[in-house]
């Protein structure tokens, strides 16, 4: 591996191991600012608790790159006489995908319980029902690693409606390359923008545009990068690929979509990347992305004047347990720095 690679794997399993549900990604944004700071570069938050980051440019022009921290997960919506709780799903996934999963409950006064999210009928040998019974929110319980019976033991712990809980993501990096762990949408790009930030530091690049990082944290909940500074004139959302049935990308290839469920994204700056692609020789895949939206589709829908396009490295089994590899994280920071150079 190259030691940029090598960057962006470590930061990404520091990343995914750090809780960050859309509303509970202040942990998170400290660690990048704390990257960023260490690399020289200044940082500003936004209202909402963004991250934006400067990379003073030779000329007056600003362009924006964003990836967004903030993960799926869920919020304890109340608590059951028995002592479990029940959920409420953060951002879009199936129910499916989270049964059997490790959890954390996150209460509001600092204190971190762990538990299991399952159904409210999760074992064959108890319920006739267990393997039919609908996976949807008011099915899914979470059970507190504590020895609570009642409703009073959970609120003596402190737990209470309204508390935030992230999902375990179960990080493993190959021998073969792979990546596998939840919340690779969208921490893998935000890896590879760190390590975009450590190549113009340690090699002392001046990019010919300044260039503005936004680290955004409610982009799973739809408006994570409604505000930019007026300043960006354009902007390029790093999230992932989508892998499927009459897709093109895969995991070692960097995906350059043309359309997503908001609309076109910019004819002119989509063929810059293309062509860059083909330049620099990398693997990249052209696609359409029909449920979807990103960085740049919350942007526009806010009312900033700016063109868009969208990147990412290729992601199997997106909002579940995911997968990347080496090979798509490395083409997709190629051409980010194509794209700055």
């Amino acid at each position: 591996m190259t030691q940029d690679i090598t960057y962006i794997i470590d930061s990404l399993e520091t990343l995914v191991n750090t809780p960050s549900p859309s509303g509970f990604t202040h942990k998170a944004i400290e660690f990048v600012e704390k990257e960023a700071v260490s690399f020289g570069y200044s940082c500003e938050k936004t209202e909402k608790g963004g991250l934006i980051i400067t990379v003073p440019g030779k000329s007056g022009d600003t362009m924006g790159l964003s990836a967004h921290i903030d993960t799926l997960g869920a919020m304890v919506r109340s608590i059951n006489p028995s002592g479990t709780l029940n959920l409420v799903p953060i951002g879009g996934y199936m129910m499916e995908s989270i049964e059997g999963t490790y959890c954390k409950i996150h209460t509001r006064n600092g204190k971190t319980y762990t538990g299991t999210v399952s159904t409210t009928m999760p074992s064959v040998h108890t319920y006739d029902e267990a393997k039919t019974l609908n996976r949807i929110p008011k099915n899914m319980i979470v059970t507190i690693d504590e020895c609570v019976k009642t409703k009073e033991d959970v609120l003596k712990l402190g737990i209470q409606s309204g508390d935030f809980i992230s999902l375990n993501p179960y990080f493993v990096h190959t021998e073969s390359g792979f990546i596998k762990s939840r919340h690779i949408d969208d921490k893998a790009s935000v890896a590879v923008l760190m390590a975009v930030l450590r190549k113009l530091s340690t090699n002392h690049i001046t990019p010919k545009n300044t260039l503005k990082f936004v680290i955004s944290n409610y982009e799973e909940i739809g408006h994570g990068s409604s505000y930019l500074p007026a300043d960006i004139k354009e902007f390029l959302a790093v999230d992932m690929g989508a892998i499927g049935d009459d897709l093109n990308g895969d995991e070692y290839t960097v995906s350059i979509c043309a359309l997503d469920s908001s609309g076109p994204y910019d004819y002119e700056m989509t063929n810059r990347l293309i062509k860059i692609a083909q330049d620099k020789k990398l693997d990249y895949a052209i696609d359409i992305f029909p449920h979807y939206g990103s960085d740049v589709s919350a942007a526009l829908s806010g009312g900033n004047n700016i063109k868009g396009a969208l990147i990412g490295q290729g992601v199997h089994a997106s909002h579940g347990i995911e997968r990347t590899h080496e090979k798509g994280l490395q083409a997709t920071f190629s051409l980010i720095m194509g794209y700055i150079e």
